[in-house]
């Protein structure tokens, strides 16, 4: 509280309390009343001391207070003058800052009219050059375009067929590398196809309630299966059928034959599965070695080894592309000993490498590489004769044939996969394959003629070597076979191969 009403209010309290106090000692009785005065004025004496001490007090501490206050006030001055002085400056800095951008806003707006004069003239030039390079050149800007553009285009088609000639020649010495990506690129796209037909298989059921029991409480019907077959079973929305799926064939048939037993049995539990699995194991293993003895005593070459049979009768239960593989061999190998006879070949040698030619699509899903390889390598470690090993080999050109067998072999195996109706591929759809493939090579600029060879497997051109030359015969092959493989369905591959001849015919006379 202030000292100013502070000290009045004091004072009045003590008048107040001088005065009640009188008003009392008034109203006493008579005994006594002098001495009451008398106490009654030494209150009173003592009440105004006390009021003047408070009163002091109460003074000073208004001198205190009103000090204090004054020099707040000139520091409150001070401040309000020191920032009253910073915003003048801040003010002169902004006015001079305003009148620089309108100087350099000026400033730019001349120099924006003399570029805009500038490019007028430019422009002016640049019409009066163009219409005397057009007077000179007798060509207008748009033929003069089109001339430049086919140049270019000209150049740059060489230049990438040059580029393309230089990787294909380095990609030569990384043989095998190129070759697993070409094989990779080849699987990815008939992956479907392909994976369908080699490695799913269809058991039929007689009712949809089997394939609860077939699953077994929390799946352990179904685990204990596929962990004692090494095969996948995929039980789903397919009526009335499951579905067994892997990639080795014999193991797949395995679990056909288990899981038939098991349905017919009718007792399904883990301890019955294995059993039942080791059954069946042991009879597809007895039936792979009577197909095997049966291709060879049916073929007429007795006396091969034992495993060469066993992995024969493998191929009882492999497909490729719907033709099953150990028949397929079977036909190859006749074909192969007749061509033979015809023009002397060695007989034998080609009817046996006709009969394993395939054999290594086997154990191709165990083994990486071409399952020519494969099979070669596998007939080399059991003692076949070196000239069927050859023939095995270079069916597939993966290594260059060099005798009559191994090219009667390559002939027959072309015969029997893509003749109509071997591989589910109707007479009209096999025809319109085949002109299909002419058909689009016909369609490149520079063909001369072009013909598909060798039962749709390959498309040979014949190029106008004016017009193309060795780079561009490189470019060209490739985007032919791109074409192919985006506008056809084709089993296997189809190779492009571009012919390109120069011949200089001079008389002597």
């Amino acid at each position: 509280m202030s000292a100013y009403v502070f000290v009045p209010a004091l004072v009045a309290a003590l008048l107040v309390g001088i005065g009640a106090a009188y008003l009392y000692l008034q109203r006493r009785s008579g005994d006594g009343a002098g001495a009451v005065a008398a106490k009654a004025q030494q209150v009173m004496a003592e009440s105004e001391t006390q009021a003047k001490e408070k009163l002091l007090e109460a003074k000073e501490e208004a001198v205190k207070i009103r000090t204090a206050a004054e020099q707040e006030a000139r520091e409150y001055r001070a401040q309000s003058q020191q920032i009253e002085k910073r915003l003048l400056q801040k003010e002169e800095n902004l006015d001079r800052k305003g009148e620089d951008l309108n100087r350099r806003e000026r400033e730019f707006g001349d120099k924006e009219k003399g570029l805009d004069e500038l490019r007028a003239q430019l422009e002016d030039h640049k019409r009066q050059q163009q219409l005397e390079l057009e007077r000179v050149a007798k060509m207008t800007r748009q033929e003069a375009q089109g001339v430049l553009m086919a140049q270019v285009e000209q150049d740059l088609r060489n230049e990438v067929a040059r580029k393309v000639r230089e990787s294909e020649l380095a990609a030569r010495d990384e043989s095998e590398r190129r070759a697993r990506e070409i094989v990779t690129e080849s699987i990815q796209r008939i992956a479907a196809d392909q994976t369908a037909e080699v490695s799913v298989s269809v058991l039929p059921l007689p009712t949809d309630e089997l394939k609860g029991r077939i699953i077994g409480k929390e799946g352990r019907n179904i685990r204990a299966l596929q962990q004692a077959t090494g095969i996948d079973l995929i039980v789903d929305d397919t009526p009335e059928a499951v579905i067994i799926s892997g990639f080795d064939p014999v193991r797949r048939e395995v679990a056909r034959v288990a899981l038939n037993k098991l349905i017919v049995d009718g007792r399904i539990h883990p301890a019955r599965i294995e059993e039942i699995v080791a059954k069946s194991r042991q009879e597809v293993l007895q039936r792979v070695k009577e197909e095997g003895e049966a291709a060879v005593l049916e073929v007429g070459l007795q006396g091969l080894h034992p495993e060469v049979v066993r992995h024969l009768g493998i191929l009882r239960f492999r497909t490729s592309y719907g033709q099953q593989v150990l028949n397929h061999s079977k036909e190859v190998a006749f074909l192969a000993a007749m061509m033979a006879s015809e023009i002397g070949a060695d007989v034998r040698i080609a009817k046996l490498s006709g009969l394993l030619h395939d054999i290594g699509k086997a154990i191709d899903h165990e083994v990486e590489g071409s399952h020519a390889v494969i099979g070669a390598d596998l007939l080399q470690r059991h003692g076949v004769p070196a000239p069927v090993v050859h023939a095995v080999r270079a069916h597939h050109y993966d290594e260059e044939p060099q005798t009559q067998e191994a090219l009667l072999l390559i002939a027959a195996d072309a015969i029997s996969a893509a003749r109509p109706g071997a591989r589910r591929e109707s007479l009209e759809a096999y025809v319109k394959r085949l002109e299909k493939l002419e058909e689009i090579a016909n369609s490149f600029q520079g063909v001369q003629q072009s013909y598909a060879i060798q039962a749709g497997r390959e498309v040979r051109i014949l190029v106008k070597p004016e017009q193309i030359d060795d780079a561009a015969a490189q470019l060209m092959a490739r985007d032919i076979a791109k074409r192919i493989e985006s506008e056809l369905s084709f089993p296997g591959q189809i190779r492009v191969t571009v012919v390109r001849e120069t011949r200089a015919v001079e008389y002597a006379k």
